[in-house]
């Protein structure tokens, strides 16, 4: 149902991800939209949501490390299932990164209902944030 990838360089495991389908009640995304405001979208067919990104305490700041591995999932992603458009949470700080790889912030603040936590909710469409990733302006990605 979703994909999970392992990243390496050198033979050295440098990072996981995983990429769920959202409509399953499975995702963080899915628990945090009611509480997103009038902005957020209606999540559809082929919406995924990007998360549990980890990368190994030495390539956590590297943002090329960061992007090349977020490229290859989304790639993985396109390439084996229908996918259309990306959500992920994250600290607002984070989001403003996200926001070179294609992503737009469309909540802030939003609660994890029961908890103290606060997430900002982000997304995308995955073609042109494929294309950002890889370098290029995402609004060329059609």
């Amino acid at each position: 149902m979703g994909i999970v990838l392992g990243f390496e360089l050198g033979g050295e495991l440098i990072g996981t991800i995983r990429i769920v389908p959202i409509g399953y009640g499975l995702t963080l995304t899915e628990q945090l939209l009611p509480g997103a405001g009038p902005a957020a979208p209606e999540p559809g067919e082929g919406d995924w949501e990007v998360g549990r990104l980890v990368l190994a305490p030495a390539r956590r700041s590297d943002v090329e490390a960061l992007r090349q591995c977020l490229h290859a999932a989304v790639v993985y992603g396109l390439e084996h299932a229908h996918v259309r458009h990306l959500y992920a949470t994250c600290t607002h700080v984070l989001s403003r990164l996200y926001r070179r790889f294609g992503f737009t912030a469309f909540a802030r603040d939003v609660p994890l209902p029961g908890t103290s936590k606060v997430y900002t909710m982000i997304g995308g469409a995955a073609r042109p944030v494929a294309r950002a990733l890889a370098g290029q302006p995402a609004h060329q990605a059609h």
